[in-house]
């Protein structure tokens, strides 16, 4: 008799959701914006450092904070065989003050310029230029407070940015304050937004009991409409604060950077203090609203959060590569 043969029913097997294979034009894209990115940032004085994809999953509880939707929903966690508890690396700047610390670069010239490049990982909803394994441009400034900090990262990420054709960008700023300021700021928004519980959404009523600034990053349509009588940041700022923020704004204004003052801008992350900003294409969604391509702030508090003795005044920005390669815009990045 016969044998049958076996036949293989089982579903060939494709790359995760929201992850994907880099290959062909679009890998010398990728390829040719980090030879460009690199190029600006070694001018402006940053030197190179990587650092590892897994970190201890406490690096980022430690600095991003409980109660940001990174924390809560996105990260990618693992317990090994030995016990310890990691994490794939949902962005690039606490790991970058680790190994700042670490490696005691406290002890050397400061301020500390280092840029680096690679893959991050959130377990988002994927949508244009937004994947779950997704790229990253980082320029930091680690060890001075001083505003000219401020203002030559947000050059630097500019320049980067015009060097792969994009021209309608502007930078939304604003100023958080810091510990000495931002307390009575927190108490009076989380007054008003007491006052409007019932205009809030359910997500942004949880924010209110356990991170009251992240309610103005809201993208719900009722809670938008609530902040735009929010009190705002700005007037409840510290001398030095304002002083601070005073001159970021004037070196930005010196250097012809077009920029907005943006009173609901918070960024999602716990350890931002002082200057917080965004890079945006004016028209750059569909719908003919801004485009977020790259993002940062000042966090002097994230090196006692990962265990220094005293604090570490950094200023930081990520650019998006997926979207920069993505855009209309960019010009062909093949690598010389």
């Amino acid at each position: 008799m016969e044998k049958k043969k076996k036949t293989n029913n089982k579903e060939p097997i494709n790359s995760v959701k929201g992850m994907r294979d880099i290959m062909n034009d679009q890998y010398y894209s990728y390829q040719g914006f980090f030879e460009k990115a690199q190029e600006v940032a070694v001018y402006y004085g940053f030197k190179p450092i990587e650092t590892p994809i897994v970190e201890h999953e406490e690096t980022f509880t430690s600095s991003i904070g409980i109660g940001t939707d990174i924390v809560d929903k996105e990260m990618y966690t693992l317990k090994t065989k030995g016990g310890d508890h990691l994490a794939l690396r949902p962005e690039q700047t606490a790991g970058t003050m680790r190994a700042y610390i670490e490696h005691g670069m406290q002890n050397t010239p400061q301020p500390v310029m280092l840029y680096k490049y690679g893959p991050v990982f959130r377990h988002d909803n994927p949508q244009r230029g937004r994947y779950r394994q997704f790229y990253q441009f980082d320029m930091d400034g680690l060890g001075s407070e001083k505003s000219i900090v401020d203002a030559l990262v947000i050059k630097t990420a500019m320049v980067i940015l015009e060097e792969c054709g994009a021209q309608n960008i502007a930078v939304n700023i604003n100023s958080i304050g810091d510990k000495t300021c931002r307390g009575s700021y927190i108490k009076e928004l989380t007054n008003y937004y007491k006052k409007h519980i019932g205009e809030l959404g359910a997500i942004d009523k949880e924010r209110l009991k356990t991170n009251p600034l992240r309610i103005l990053d809201s993208k719900d349509p009722k809670t938008i409409s609530v902040n735009e009588n929010a009190p705002d940041s700005i007037s409840y700022l510290c001398s030095e604060c304002k002083k601070h923020f005073k001159e970021v704004l004037e070196y930005l204004e010196k250097m012809d950077i077009p920029y907005i003052l943006n009173k609901n801008l918070v960024r999602g992350l716990s350890y931002y203090t002082r200057t917080v900003f965004e890079i945006i294409e004016i028209n750059g969604n569909e719908d003919g609203t801004p485009l977020t391509i790259a993002s940062g702030g000042r966090y002097d508090y994230l090196g006692k959060m990962l265990g220094s003795k005293k604090d570490i005044p950094a200023v930081g920005a990520s650019i998006g590569v997926d979207r920069v390669v993505e855009s209309p815009w960019c010009a062909k990045l093949a690598p010389r």
